[in-house]
């Protein structure tokens, strides 16, 4: 680390500081749960803290849909917009990175320096683009399993995160029962019900009827952005509450205008949703929004395994699962199941649910509630 970026680190006390994306390649061939393949891939990952001597004091971030591997830290010192969740890790913060190794990738099929439908495929020179095969939750897992096996990684100490985060963090579970220790899945599922397949439906439909979708071969700086920030803006709704919404924005007007009837920006909060979808479309690929929603839509354990007792029966990590009572895209009762389905097979399990508004993306503030669990959970 060179002046300015100590200069910098002694500025953000309690840290993480600057970090750098890296890649891993996996030279070799990988088979997706479709049975289709791809004969390398890129992860693009971040760690932060230190492995230790005995390779197993890992936290295991798992990123929701729209995340990515950049969950703490800084870039560089004009690029200091924070990890998505800086608020949780960092020295003395509840994943302590002065006790843990913490490492996020971004999924396989992401468009964040991963392997996904915009990449190249070696073999024909091309973007994948639809060519690249479906990807379901249990691919995700098995390729980042791959990564921690290249770092040498002997165990995790806990697997944890949100949204899609959280059906990773099962998956990790039930796959490498001898390799996870603990699990901490939040505002997540077990399998995705109709009306959540629906939300994601209507959103990939945006995308797919947008003239510059082009069956999903358009060029690199000209997409369906009409189509993704429609997707963007209907989905940011379900990840909020009328609570949230209405305390925030409520039917307050942009800068106190009076009603013009028109339908150019009448309400603060179209303003709010316009914002989401121009900052989204700038960093966010469309097929990879098809590709991740779709897994979403795949992900059922009782489907899988012939019950959700049946796909827990191996289980032998310790688990907290956390649910948020606005959260109306996964509902409280989602996340409950999943514990009562453990307690049932004998595994030490607990479930807490948090009263905060926020709705689904609760998971992400900061609170001080959520923040104890997960600090007390992972000294336990």
């Amino acid at each position: 680390m060179n002046a300015a970026g100590e200069d910098l680190t002694q500025q953000l006390d309690g840290e993480v500081g600057l970090v750098t994306p890296k890649d891993f390649k996996c030279t070799g061939p990988f088979e997706f749960e479709s049975g289709q393949s791809i004969p390398e891939f890129i992860l693009r990952y971040e760690s932060y803290g230190r492995l230790n001597a005995d390779r197993n004091n890992v936290v295991l971030v798992s990123h929701a849909l729209t995340g990515d591997h950049h969950c703490a830290g800084v870039h560089s010192l004009k690029d200091r917009k924070p990890g998505w969740w800086n608020s949780l890790i960092g020295p003395g913060k509840p994943i302590d990175t002065n006790k843990f190794f913490v490492l996020c990738a971004n999924c396989i099929g992401g468009c964040q320096g991963s392997t996904g439908p915009k990449s190249i495929d070696p073999k024909t020179g091309q973007p994948y683009n639809l060519t690249f095969p479906f990807v379901t939750i249990r691919d995700m897992v098995l390729t980042q399993r791959i990564l921690l096996d290249h770092l040498g990684v002997t165990e995790l100490y806990a697997v944890i995160g949100g949204s899609m985060g959280g059906m990773q963090v099962l998956q990790w579970a039930i796959e490498y029962p001898d390799y996870v220790k603990r699990i901490v899945p939040m505002a997540t599922t077990w399998r995705q019900g109709a009306q959540a397949i629906a939300f994601d439906e209507v959103g990939r439909q945006a995308i797919m009827q947008d003239p510059e979708w082009k069956e999903g071969s358009y060029d690199s700086d000209k997409g369906p952005n009409v189509g993704l920030a429609i997707a963007r803006m209907m989905a940011h709704i379900t990840y909020l509450s009328d609570r949230s919404m209405d305390r925030k924005f409520g039917r307050k007007r942009p800068g106190g205008k009076d009603q013009s009837y028109s339908f150019d920006i009448e309400f603060e909060v179209e303003s709010y949703l316009r914002y989401q979808a121009k900052s989204f479309i700038n960093r966010f690929d469309a097929n990879t929004y098809l590709y991740f929603t779709r897994a979403l839509g795949y992900f059922d354990l009782a489907g899988a395994y012939g019950s959700l007792d049946q796909a827990f029966k191996g289980i032998k990590c310790k688990a907290l699962s956390v649910g948020f009572t606005s959260d109306w895209l996964f509902p409280p009762e989602q996340n409950r199941e999943i514990v009562l389905a453990m307690l049932r097979q004998g595994i030490e399990a607990s479930y807490t649910q948090l009263d905060l508004d926020l709705g689904h993306d609760s998971f992400l503030i900061e609170s001080p509630e959520l923040f104890g669990l997960i600090r007390d959970f992972l000294a336990s």
